[in-house]
């Protein structure tokens, strides 16, 4: 064979092997350990909600999934960072209703898109959210509380757990339904900001139920009310806040992505440890102390589910005016 067509073949062959090789195998993966980036601080809801599902899916993959907080931006720069990331299953987000529904429609600059950028692992659950004061705080409810800003519309702020997340954003949905006025205190995730609320610092704050929950049962906080239609099992003495403002209602909700271009397959193993963590006895009896519903979703009802929070929020921010550089 003439060395040009040997040369020429040879390239072939490589060319095609080099195209033909998988990035990542289910066969093998996982072979090491796997971060799974919470995009907000330590201590609030997302970051219980991932060291429970990361601890047990750690057990049946037999690899150490470790959880790593980069907070800030309302949970942009985290996402960010993952779309960022090899597509290969060793770098996945907790994803939220901020990180995926939120920012989109908030942030002038995107650092990602928010459907293109990411691969749908699973819906894990739906959050209750919940408005907390400081046990010093006067009103003992919301009615209290809505006559006491009216009385004094300047005086007092809340907290969430970030700018354009969907605590800030129900804050201000119950300043418009109220007819009331508050200053925002945004922090760089909800333990910081439940530290100040418990220190009396801020008087009150919006937050998700699980980062509350024992607070409220320790009397370090007092609940006013849920944001649920309803009141929830875990807190069956705690009012509805649509009780007493008709129709107001949020929630937040966790999701595992992947960055874009993930194997099928490599979702596929993460989706089932995913679903097998979520049927844990200890999983489902930690999620119903605060009355979180588990969802389990396949990677395509992810999907689905968030372009229906893009549609659900989008008339929402625009009518809060909520913009973020």
């Amino acid at each position: 064979m003439p060395i040009r067509r040997r040369t020429l073949l040879g390239l072939a062959v490589s060319v095609a092997a080099l195209f033909s090789a998988p990035i990542a195998s289910a066969a093998d993966f996982p072979d090491r350990t796997i971060t799974m980036v919470v995009p907000f601080s330590a201590g609030g809801s997302t970051d219980l909600v991932a060291r429970l599902v990361a601890n047990k899916m750690s057990e049946s993959l037999g690899q150490q999934i470790v959880v790593e907080n980069v907070g800030g931006a309302g949970g942009s720069i985290g996402a960010a960072q993952v779309a960022r990331a090899d597509p290969d299953g060793y770098t996945i987000l907790m994803g939220t209703v901020a990180t995926h529904a939120l920012n989109p429609l908030i942030l002038k600059t995107k650092p990602y898109d928010a459907e293109k950028d990411f691969a749908p692992i699973s819906l894990l659950v739906l959050v209750p959210n919940v408005l907390v004061v400081n046990p010093q705080f006067p009103a003992k409810d919301v009615k209290e509380l809505i006559d006491l800003l009216k009385k004094d519309p300047d005086k007092y702020a809340y907290a969430s757990s970030g700018n354009g997340t969907p605590l800030h954003l129900s804050g201000e949905l119950f300043k418009t339904m109220a007819g009331v006025s508050m200053q925002h205190i945004p922090y760089k995730g909800a333990g910081p900001a439940l530290n100040d609320v418990i220190a009396n610092q801020v008087p009150m704050m919006f937050d998700n139920l699980p980062s509350s929950s024992g607070h409220i049962k320790g009397g370090t906080l007092r609940a006013l009310g849920v944001t649920t239609k309803q009141r929830v099992p875990s807190f069956p003495d705690v009012p509805a806040i649509a009780e007493t403002i008709p129709g107001y209602e949020t929630y937040s909700w966790n999701a595992l992505f992947a960055p874009a271009g993930t194997p099928a397959d490599v979702i596929e193993v993460l989706h089932k440890a995913a679903a097998k963590a979520l049927q844990d006895p200890d999983v489902i009896a930690r999620m119903g102390q605060f009355s979180a519903s588990i969802v389990a979703s396949t990677p395509e009802e992810l999907a689905t589910h968030v372009k229906a929070e893009l549609a659900k929020w989008e008339p929402i921010v625009k009518a809060s005016g909520v913009q973020m550089d």
